[in-house]
């Protein structure tokens, strides 16, 4: 069963993103996604090695943005991959069947295409305007959500949708009824000021017993 908040790392430098990673851990986060743009692939290897390790210290899941073959190195729970990244394909091929693998998408098109593809879940977004990603899709807001899972339903697919894009504490109990199962979230909890309070609020609205969208990869 995927958990249903995935914290995407931030940080400028390979020690402020292990910070980041620790804080989020320490506040409850059960998923990290290493996103680190741009650090060299020997960096990026390295961070992810202790990444994981202290994720798995943690029970908590760990994938890596991208990089499927630093996946493989520190054998990581998957990988995070955008629409302009490695093929998911070939990207299953190398890193096992039993391995996550999620996918970005902003269109219905793009969703039936992750569903085609097989991932294992959808990251969906943006909700709202986010300085986090440079090159931002168009803005979702609640209707896009609506309507995207609206089609999702009538075509019989049944992915994980995690909404994606400036998400707040706020914005749960509409995004939920949309249908989404989970939210990404990077620089709402990078910068709060209580991280374990924030996380607890997500994990109440998204683990409510009103929210019985649960499907397992």
């Amino acid at each position: 069963m995927l958990d249903k908040i995935q914290y995407i790392s931030q940080g400028a430098t390979a020690t402020q993103q292990l910070y980041n990673i620790t804080e989020a851990l320490t506040a409850g986060c059960k998923w990290i996604q290493l996103r680190f743009k741009q650090a060299a692939d020997d960096e990026l290897y390295t961070l992810a090695g202790k990444a994981k390790a202290l994720c798995h210290s943690y029970g908590a899941s760990f994938i890596i943005n991208d990089h499927p073959h630093i996946a493989i190195a520190v054998d990581a729970d998957g990988v995070h991959l955008g629409l302009d990244d490695m093929p998911v394909e070939e990207a299953r091929r190398l890193i096992g069947a039993n391995k996550i693998i999620g996918g970005t998408a902003n269109t219905f098109d793009n969703i039936l295409r992750r569903f085609e593809e097989g991932c294992n879940y959808i990251g969906v977004g943006p909700f709202r305007f986010t300085s986090t990603k440079e090159k931002l899709s168009p803005i979702l807001g609640l209707s896009g959500y609506a309507s995207l899972l609206t089609q999702m339903k009538q075509h019989n697919i049944t992915l994980p949708v995690y909404a994606i894009g400036g998400i707040m504490a706020g914005d749960l109990p509409a995004l939920i009824k949309t249908g989404i199962y989970g939210i990404a979230v990077s620089g709402c909890i990078t910068n709060s000021g209580n991280r374990k309070e924030l996380i607890k609020q997500f994990k109440a609205s998204l683990y409510a017993e009103t929210n019985h969208c649960s499907p397992a990869i």
